[in-house]
């Protein structure tokens, strides 16, 4: 376990792969209202990126937990915690995380007892992050292989994400991400597999992975794996390749009609 611990600070190259995603162009391209379009992939994929805006850091507080009953700071100096038996209370000033806007607020952190790897569950009241409020919880339980240069962790999202205008986007489920370290850091590899639900623009979207999707930080888009998304109950097939990089995903509905579009 005390691997683990310390192989959890290496949860900020997740915020780095976390980038492969972002790279969807807005372009509204797809078969008509039923179809998915390049901006509705990236909102699928990173819906709970604002949160995960400070995940490391809960990470690196978490991995603290030695300090129970006193105060820690983190590695930046905006961010501190008060431990108890059962959790801590962070809280963030001002925090410049990852190059994001300023994160205000405070998460409470409860530890999972009983639970045969590392778990911990953050509640969010009125968080921010930039002018993005959230509301709910994302629990969190990591596992790995220090000696075989692995890393997995599982998180289950019930949150909110309100902008400043008032529209909301909300997510539930589910998400394994694996991470295995190349010998390089353009060699290491991502992949995410699991189940969620995204509620955005007045859509619903169940998403359900087929084959784990892959990605590499050698590459900007993800470059194998399939997933199942029903858009308000029609089901599409998303096939993000073979492993070759490239930008390109091809989408498969109910009557076997094909689309091709660029990520």
């Amino acid at each position: 376990m005390e691997k683990l611990i310390k192989t959890l600070k290496t949860l900020s190259f997740f915020g780095f792969a976390l980038l492969l995603f972002q790279s969807c162009s807005e372009d509204a391209v797809g078969t008509g209202d039923n179809g998915l379009t390049s901006a509705e992939l990236e909102t699928i994929l990173t819906t709970d990126e604002t949160a995960g805006t400070v995940d490391n850091a809960l990470t690196e507080l978490f991995a603290n937990n030695g300090a129970t009953g006193k105060s820690a700071k983190g590695s930046n100096e905006c961010y501190s915690a008060e431990y108890t038996d059962t959790g801590f209370v962070a809280t963030f000033n001002n925090c410049v995380l990852n190059g994001t806007d300023n994160v205000n607020g405070t998460v409470t952190v409860t530890y999972e007892a009983g639970s045969g790897a590392a778990a911990f569950t953050a509640t969010y009241v009125d968080f921010y992050v930039g002018t993005l409020k959230i509301n709910g919880t994302r629990t969190f339980s990591i596992s790995g292989d220090a000696e075989q240069n692995s890393i997995a962790f599982s998180v289950t999202s019930d949150m909110t994400v309100e902008t400043e205008d008032g529209s909301e986007i909300s997510e539930t489920g589910t998400k394994t991400v694996g991470f295995t370290f190349g010998d390089t850091l353009a060699t290491s590899t991502i992949s995410i597999s699991g189940n969620w639900e995204v509620q955005a623009h007045g859509n619903t979207y169940a998403v359900s992975t087929i084959d784990d999707l892959e990605g590499s930080l050698g590459c900007e888009y993800l470059v194998a794996g399939s997933m199942n998304v029903a858009k308000n109950g029609l089901v599409i097939t998303v096939d993000f390749g073979d492993g070759e990089c490239d930008d390109a995903a091809t989408l498969t509905y109910p009557d076997g009609t094909e689309e091709e579009i660029s990520l």
